[in-house]
C-alpha cells in the first residue's frame, strides 16, 4: 500500500520545485483525512455595511479561499513497526519538522511542501499551518514511545499561478479576449460579465466603432467591473 508522503519543495522563478531527496514518509498511514473548500461572499458577515433601506444584503462573490488539507499521523517507536524500527520518535518528529516545519533562512518561511498518497492527494502543494503532538506511551526513563500528530495545511500557488488562475476566472480582474468567428460585444460581454449590456463601455475601452461585426483574430481587452 502506498504511503502518504511530505515532499519539501523550493519556490524557484514563479515555480515550485520538488526537492526529491528531502521529504518524509509516513510508516502508518492516517485513518483518514479531511480536505475543506470556502467561498468568500462581500456582504456574508453581520459586520458587512447594508444599504440603507434595505434589510438585507444580496450577497456577491469575492473569491475562494486557500483549500485546507488535515490528517491525524502516529508514529511509533516501539520498534513493533518494520518501517520505523530502531528510529525513536524524537528523531521521526525532528525529520518530520524538518521538512514542513522548521524556518527556512534563505525563503524566510516554512518551506513549501507537496502532499502525495495514492489517487487521493496526488499533488497538493501546501504549506504547514498547525502541528500538535501528543505522547500518548512512554518508556520508564520517560522517553515517549508513540505519539500522535494532528496536521493541518493550507495549499499554496505562486503569484504567477495565482494571477493565471485569476484572470481565467474573475469579472473583477482584466481580461484579454482573442476574438473568434461570430463573437460580437455583447455576446462577450455575457460570457466574461454575466451581462450584454456592458458592450457600449467596452467598445470604448478598446476604441471601437462598431461592435457586431468583429474581425476575427484581434485581441479585445475587458475591464474589471467598476
Amino acid at each position: 500500500m502506498a504511503k502518504l508522503q511530505i515532499t519539501k519543495c523550493r519556490v524557484a522563478s514563479g515555480q515550485v520545485q520538488e526537492l526529491r531527496r528531502q521529504y518524509f514518509r509516513a510508516t502508518i498511514n492516517p485513518a483518514d483525512y479531511k480536505h475543506g473548500y470556502s467561498i468568500s461572499y462581500a456582504g456574508e458577515r453581520s459586520t458587512d455595511p447594508r444599504p440603507i433601506g434595505k434589510s438585507a444584503v444580496t450577497t456577491r462573490y469575492t473569491g475562494a479561499n486557500a483549500e485546507t488539507v488535515s490528517f491525524a499521523l502516529v508514529l511509533d517507536g516501539t520498534g513493533v513497526v518494520p518501517d520505523a524500527e530502531g528510529v525513536s520518535v524524537a528523531d521521526q518528529l525532528g525529520a518530520l519538522k524538518q521538512v514542513c516545519y522548521d524556518y527556512q533562512g534563505d525563503a524566510h518561511e516554512p518551506a513549501v511542501v507537496k502532499l502525495s498518497w495514492g489517487k487521493g492527494l496526488t499533488g497538493f502543494f501546501c504549506r504547514l499551518s498547525a502541528l500538535s503532538v501528543e505522547h500518548t506511551l512512554f518508556r520508564a526513563s520517560g522517553e515517549a514511545l508513540r505519539a500522535r500528530l494532528h496536521l493541518a495545511f493550507v495549499s499554496f500557488q505562486t503569484p504567477k499561478e495565482e494571477a493565471a488562475q485569476a484572470r481565467r476566472s474573475s469579472p473583477d480582474l482584466t481580461h484579454h479576449v482573442t476574438v473568434r468567428a461570430g463573437d460580437t460585444l455583447p455576446l462577450l460581454c455575457a460570457r466574461i460579465y454575466e451581462d450584454p449590456s456592458r458592450y457600449p463601455e467596452v467598445a470604448r475601452w478598446n476604441g471601437l466603432d462598431g461592435f457586431r461585426a468583429l474581425p476575427p483574430g484581434i485581441e479585445l481587452e475587458f475591464p474589471p467591473l467598476r
